[in-house]
């Protein structure tokens, strides 16, 4: 079993996740022609405002699993390519 990590390490790695996510995200979208709202909407949205914050961490918000999922649909990119994980 790894070592337990002190709570504020985690929060911090979690944090920069957060913040690699959004940025690539926004990255993607860029890249793909895709506005804010176009990629809400597709998410089920009614407005841009979360994504928007989402993308740049903006009031703690960020994505879930489920809406990387289906960014990753509508943009046509790999899971990883979003998340940088392999």
């Amino acid at each position: 079993m790894g070592a337990i990590l002190p709570k504020n390490i985690l929060d911090d790695e979690i944090k920069s996740f957060y913040s690699l996510v959004g940025l690539n995200v926004k990255k993607l979208r860029e890249v793909k022609g895709i506005s804010q709202l176009e990629l809400a909407l597709s998410l089920g949205h009614a407005s841009a405002s979360f994504l928007g914050k989402a993308e740049i961490g903006l009031e703690d918000k960020h994505f879930n699993l489920e809406q990387i999922y289906r960014i990753a649909k509508v943009l046509e990119v790999k899971i990883v390519d979003i998340t940088g994980l392999i």
